[in-house]
């Protein structure tokens, strides 16, 4: 059984859309079912075979790491990165090229998931691309990434917000949730601000390196805004 034992959980922003909320604390640990949503992440993919995690962190840095620790009482391997300045969700895995093997699963920590990572592996596997993301049908596709795909089922276009132009029928967002190749990793700068979505993805794709998009139903829910966060919260009360 294929098995990916790296995830990267990015928890570094600024939360800017959630304030409030996130005025004393990061957006990675609001609470969600009486625990942090980066213990959310962490335990999902652990049940799938990662066990070590790299986050990233700016904002309270301080809140995540009193509470994960080296993440032993969890039962995984934690490691972190601090910016100073904000380096992106590309710059921002500059910090563990060295760490971080062939594959690897990376979630934006303002995702709430449920995702089966086993069947994303699995596709991932099967495809064999330089990565795979996770696509679905988004209800706010106006303030979303998103993406058109071959009869492949590879990524061909990406239409990145703001959109100015009208969109295709058959588009989909990307849910914040990755698996990614070293040769990704290779592209990404040292300690340079840059983002996944608008440049190193589409970079990529430019460059003849497919990215496969997976297609799902199950929960990946961005919550990075009150009213995205309080929706989430009451369904799950």
């Amino acid at each position: 059984m294929y098995k990916i034992n790296q995830g990267v959980i990015l928890a570094a922003g600024l939360g800017t859309r959630l304030k409030p909320l996130t005025e004393n604390i990061p957006k990675a640990m609001l609470p969600i079912q009486g625990k942090p949503l980066i213990l959310h992440h962490i335990e999902q993919m652990k049940k799938y075979g990662i066990r070590e995690f790299f986050i990233n962190l700016h904002h309270l840095p301080e809140k995540i790491t009193d509470y994960l620790g080296g993440g032993s009482a969890f039962g995984v391997k934690v490691f972190y990165s601090y910016e100073k300045e904000l380096l992106g969700t590309g710059g921002a895995l500059s910090a563990f090229k060295s760490a971080l093997g062939e594959r690897f699963v990376l979630a934006y920590g303002d995702i709430f998931t449920s995702l089966d990572y086993q069947k994303f592996m699995d596709f991932d596997e099967k495809k064999g691309g330089a990565g795979s993301v996770v696509l679905k049908k988004t209800d706010h596709p106006d303030d979303s990434d998103l993406v058109t795909l071959n009869n492949n089922g590879e990524i061909n276009k990406f239409y990145l917000k703001p959109h100015k132009d009208s969109l295709p029928q058959e588009i989909f967002g990307m849910s914040g949730i990755y698996i990614l190749s070293g040769a990704i990793l290779n592209t990404i700068p040292l300690n340079i601000y840059c983002e996944l979505d608008h440049r190193i993805l589409p970079e990529a794709v430019r460059n003849n390196m497919p990215i496969y998009g997976y297609e799902t139903t199950e929960l990946a829910e961005d919550v990075g805004t009150v009213d995205r966060y309080e929706r989430i919260v009451k369904r799950f009360q």
